[in-house]
């Protein structure tokens, strides 16, 4: 999460803004965590017990949560009718909590990754690699619907522009 000092208060402090979460930053820890995750169980799979579908299904969960959330946001955002109304306070902590879990949900997501690509090409020589194929899967899974579901979320979180925003009629800052 990024706070950054974009525009000015009337006063001339700095204005600080939560942005939108950056589809790349997602990759890039997705993917780091996939190397150190295949490292790491290529090295010690001995060692480590067996993956349960338990984390997986958690994720899942999470994910289902988010997207009611989102859904539940958005309707109030627009205030369709019947939707309630709005806190805006629970609105921006449900906008970290899908940054953070979009965050979470790719590091899990390249953990998971690089767990069932090694039980993949190891599973007809190791029998730890064939256990452990399916709970990696379901991981992997439950991961990214976290990802997708945060992402969805954050964006049911933002603000629509009113007719009167689309103009920008203060003077420029210096």
């Amino acid at each position: 999460m990024s706070a950054t000092g974009s525009g000015s208060r009337p006063g001339g402090t700095p204005r600080r803004s939560l942005e939108p979460t950056r589809p790349v930053n997602l990759v890039v820890a997705a993917v780091a965590s996939a190397v150190v995750g295949y490292l790491l169980i290529r090295r010690f799979f001995g060692d480590i017990p067996d993956f349960t579908v338990f984390g997986g299904l958690t994720m899942a969960g999470l994910a289902a949560v988010e997207a009611i959330a989102a859904h539940n946001t958005r309707a109030r955002i627009e205030r369709r009718p019947r939707a309630g109304v709005l806190n805006p306070l629970l609105v921006a902590r449900l906008a970290v909590l899908a940054k953070a879990s979009s965050l979470a949900g790719a590091i899990f997501a390249g953990a998971y990754g690089g767990v069932a690509v090694w039980a993949l090409s190891e599973r007809d020589r190791l029998d730890v690699a064939d256990r452990n194929l399916v709970p990696a899967l379901v991981g992997l899974g439950g991961a990214v619907a976290l990802v997708v579901a945060a992402l969805v979320l954050e964006r049911a979180c933002r603000v629509p522009k009113q007719p009167d925003e689309d103009e920008d009629t203060s003077p420029p800052h210096p």
